[in-house]
């Protein structure tokens, strides 16, 4: 768990009550995101849902059960992190929005080119075009739509092509399962083939950005255990 002071809140409001609890900015942000590596435990200050977590309210559990069918408290905090809303001092919001901006400009320069000559576009480079637009990096949007936003945004001054790779990929029966959300589930791939074949095993055809085809293998091969079977079609 996180210090209290470090730790912010994250409120979320329905069935006409409000619920909080207190974590860490950047880990919440990084579960809203999808990182199946961050444990609950690591996001969180303390292990209550709150009515108002300024003055030390708990939330009654007549009215956890009301609002989310349970009390468990991971099962809570989960729905409070992904579905609340954070709430971040000044520094905490500038700081996460300059990390988000930077998370975007280094995605955009590794997987685009200037289609005029088919080298990448150095960060630099975009970051100076960024001077000329208006992108709202809000820190707990995704990284994926703000590429999409600011690619947009940019082309009428910076030409922006993305390469792309097609990948065929096995995942035997005892990870296909795993597999399938693991892929269908990533921000980068389009599934445009899948298969389940009669031994259990999944096929699919992945098409991603050529920059993230590390990422994309590191992906396959940890939810397979090594065992995923890869080919690069194009």
């Amino acid at each position: 768990m996180i210090s209290l002071d470090a730790a912010v809140t994250a409120r979320l409001e329905t069935h006409g009550l409000k619920f909080e609890i207190l974590v860490d900015p950047e880990l919440a942000d990084r579960m809203r995101q999808g990182d199946e590596n961050i444990a609950i435990e690591d996001v969180i200050a303390t292990q209550y849902v709150y009515e108002n977590a300024a003055h030390g309210d708990k939330s009654p559990e007549e009215d956890l059960l009301k609002a989310f069918k349970t009390t468990n408290f991971e099962d809570i905090a989960k729905q409070l992190i992904l579905k609340g809303e954070i709430h971040l001092t000044t520094e905490q919001r500038r700081s996460l929005t300059e990390e988000k901006r930077r998370r975007v400009i280094n995605f955009i320069s590794r997987n685009a080119v200037n289609p005029q000559t088919g080298f990448p576009h150095p960060a630099a480079r975009i970051k100076l075009a960024l001077e000329g637009v208006r992108i709202n990096f809000d820190p707990f949007r995704s990284v994926d739509e703000l590429v999409k936003e600011t690619v947009k945004a940019l082309r009428p001054i910076l030409p922006i092509r993305f390469e792309e790779r097609k990948i065929a990929v096995r995942f035997p029966m005892d990870f296909a399962t795993r597999a399938f959300g693991a892929v269908s589930g990533a921000a980068y791939v389009t599934v445009e083939k899948n298969e389940w074949q009669n031994d259990g095993s999944w096929i699919c055809v992945a098409k991603i950005p050529a920059g993230m085809q590390e990422e994309f293998f590191s992906l396959a091969n940890h939810v397979a255990k090594g065992d995923a079977q890869i080919k690069i079609l194009e």
